[in-house]
């Protein structure tokens, strides 16, 4: 079983490796423009560049994904000089610092021709200071700078240049200002090391955002599961004991019914019905800075929507397994040794019929994480799917790769669940 096990743990990294290749490149070949996306649709090509460049877009596809992968903050520091730190501030956002030999946190800011730096003092205390003699000349006779800027970025300077950029400033916008680098580093640990960036849509780190959008997901998905799975189960191996009687017709039809209703269809009627005309429970999920379970009314809709669903499509997949165990010969045996019927059903039949039910039970796990974008859509609920489709729409890289890696670790973890929960199952099953 360990062996096994490790085996599934190396096949979750290449997994994880091979889908962040392939939704890089999709997203890169993909249409659609991320600067007039965030800046409008009139951005001037000035503008554009200058956002691109700040984001690091305009960088290499190979050095972007590297960048993204395994971080360049490494790379920044030997550009400076300096070794590079991260910091989180008492407000909560995260700042990036270069170290001074003293032990000094300091960072840059050009104003006209005179570098002048903000430096966070070991023994307390902030010092700003002008710091030209960190110019340097090149072999062109240039005075050129490495420094990290206060929008956490390595940038390169340049004397005597004034190059107009638009600068990210949170709940204001891009503010136009002079005296811009003319390169760019955007700072980053990179996604093995717990950042995978910040989101091109928001400018929020998007490992703070996607936590909040997982956790409401979570709660969602797991309360529809704990309902729905025990019930679908139940149902489907009551309607697969009689096959063809009045329950199993009944039971099938509508659990047929269930599953082929698109989800939105489902969501808007039971809005309409128990929302609009009965007024019993609220249409629409707003939450604020609330997490989910302090809301529970607004939790029923959604959750009711995912059962619904589920339940149909888990219940006939049951049925049909409870159906074909119960024409085995061995259940046939044990009725001729004139064993008890339910000691039959609950000793032979129900663990087998279960096998199949498990496997679908655990693809759907992955499924309700990330599939259910249209049943968050629908209800304006918060959670990772729509998070995930509102970053496709506007080719947010950064957290697309990040909720991709999510619904694959969920995806393998939840299959490695179902081939342990076989084993007990079926003792016959055994992994090396």
């Amino acid at each position: 079983m360990a062996k096994f096990i490790l085996r599934r743990f190396f096949l979750l990294l290449l997994t994880m490796f091979l889908v962040s290749v392939t939704v890089f490149l999709i997203t890169e070949s993909s249409p659609g423009n991320v600067a007039r996306n965030v800046l409008g649709a009139f951005v001037t090509p000035e503008q554009e560049a200058s956002f691109l460049a700040q984001m690091g877009l305009d960088k290499p596809i190979h050095i972007r994904y590297l960048s993204w992968l395994l971080g360049n903050d490494w790379y920044a520091s030997r550009k400076i000089g300096l070794p590079l730190r991260q910091i989180t501030t008492e407000g909560g956002f995260d700042e990036w610092w270069a170290v001074r030999e003293d032990g000094a946190l300091v960072r840059w800011t050009l104003e006209g021709e005179n570098l002048v730096a903000t430096a966070k003092l070991a023994v307390g205390g902030i010092s700003e200071y002008k710091n030209n003699e960190r110019w340097q000349t090149d072999e062109t006779g240039a005075s050129l700078f490495w420094g990290v800027d206060d929008q956490n970025h390595v940038v390169l300077w340049e004397k005597g240049t004034d190059r107009k950029v638009w600068t990210f400033i949170v709940g204001t916008g891009w503010m136009e200002s002079s005296g811009g680098p003319v390169e760019y580093i955007p700072l980053k640990k990179g996604f093995i090391r717990g950042d995978p960036g910040v989101s091109l849509r928001t400018g929020r780190p998007v490992s703070k955002s996607i936590f909040i959008r997982l956790r409401n997901s979570l709660v969602l998905a797991g309360t529809a599961f704990v309902i729905v799975m025990p019930v679908a189960l139940f149902l489907g191996m009551l309607a697969g004991l009689k096959e063809g009687s009045l329950r199993d017709r009944v039971l099938s039809v509508g659990g047929m019914m269930f599953s082929v209703t698109p989800e939105f269809a489902t969501g808007i009627f039971l809005i309409l019905i128990m929302a609009v005309w009965l007024g019993l429970v609220p249409g629409a999920t707003v939450f604020g800075e609330k997490a989910p379970w302090e809301r529970p009314d607004m939790l029923i809709l959604p959750v009711l929507t995912l059962t619904l669903i589920e339940l149909g499509y888990i219940l006939r997949i049951t049925r049909a397994s409870m159906v074909e165990v119960m024409k085995s010969p061995y259940i046939r045996t044990a009725h001729l040794k004139g064993l008890p019927y339910w000691r039959i059903v609950l000793k032979h039949a129900v663990r087998n019929a279960l096998m199949a039910p498990i496997t679908v039970i655990m693809l759907h796990v992955n499924w309700l994480m990330g599939g259910i974008v249209i049943v968050e859509v629908v209800f304006g609920y918060p959670g990772l799917g729509k998070y995930l489709l509102d970053s496709a729409l506007f080719k947010d890289i950064n957290a697309l790769e990040a909720g991709a890696m999510i619904l694959v670790s969920v995806a393998v973890l939840t299959q490695l669940v179902a081939d342990i929960a076989y084993t007990f199952l079926n003792p016959r099953i055994r992994y090396a």
